[in-house]
């Protein structure tokens, strides 16, 4: 499977992310797991301490697979860079799980098809398209990194929400810019609830959403990022819920 996970900052989906991806490996699957959010701290959440450099902060690579410097505006370069052997070079092994960080078009042209994106969007779609592992890709609100051709190959996108109005709103702009590009299952993951009333209040603000589930707030998630401990280390009742749903995406997927 190919699983993007979105959502407003700060309502858990790279929380979610690390337990999808540690589910998924329990269950014996080939995984890579992708930053693909400017705002990159997945490795942390999966529980690798370590330094892993964005694929678009390297200058030199960039330059070399793409035949133009770094944020060059207006020039030519190759639209669909050599991109095969950078998982090899540039993943790391997280506890059976490949890592990588692909990080942000910083340059004035964000947004642009520069250099940088040519290489990131070939190089995601090349992870989605021809690879043969389950892929996990923790994205932003603004799915930057996808083109249409690549969204396609996305079997699901998860849109994580929390209970309150703005993170309801970032989900319904998440959902129709998913579609857009052709996303066909796109899901909804309740999260932080507290109460019966937060339950209520997502399935009645999300009803053009398939539900996937909902995860409660709990203090061990808490507790794992105050003393830089992967969540699913602290909190095993989550983690089983998470393992729940991918029954789920699995039949989905199948059908």
């Amino acid at each position: 499977m190919k699983i993007a996970i979105s959502g407003k900052g700060g309502v858990g989906k790279t929380t979610f992310a690390a337990f999808l991806a540690r589910a998924l490996a329990r269950r014996g699957r080939r995984v890579i797991a992708i930053d693909a959010d400017p705002d990159a701290n997945l490795a942390s959440a999966l529980g690798y301490m370590g330094k892993v450099v964005p694929i678009s902060s390297m200058k030199e690579l960039i330059q070399e697979r793409t035949g133009s410097g770094r944020g060059a505006m207006g020039s030519f370069f190759k639209l669909n860079p050599r991109v095969d052997d950078l998982p090899g070079r540039f993943s790391v092994d997280v506890e059976g799980i490949r890592f990588m960080v692909l990080g942000g078009v910083e340059t004035g042209g964000g947004g642009c098809f520069c250099p940088e994106s040519a290489l990131l969007r070939t190089l995601l779609g090349s992870l989605i398209l021809a690879k043969n592992e389950t892929v996990v890709l923790d994205m932003d609100a603004g799915l930057e990194h996808l083109g249409r051709g690549t969204a396609r190959a996305v079997d699901h996108m998860v849109v994580v929400t929390e209970p309150g109005r703005r993170s309801v709103e970032t989900a319904m702009n998440t959902r129709r810019l998913a579609a857009h590009l052709g996303m066909s299952r796109i899901w909804a993951l309740g999260n932080k609830l507290r109460t019966d009333k937060d339950r209520s209040f997502l399935e009645e603000a999300l009803t053009d959403f398939r539900i996937l589930g909902f995860l409660p707030f709990t203090e061990q998630i808490i507790r794992a990022d105050m003393y830089g401990l992967p969540p699913f280390r602290t909190d095993p009742t989550t983690l089983a819920l998470v393992d729940d749903m991918l029954n789920s995406l699995e039949t989905s997927a199948a059908s």
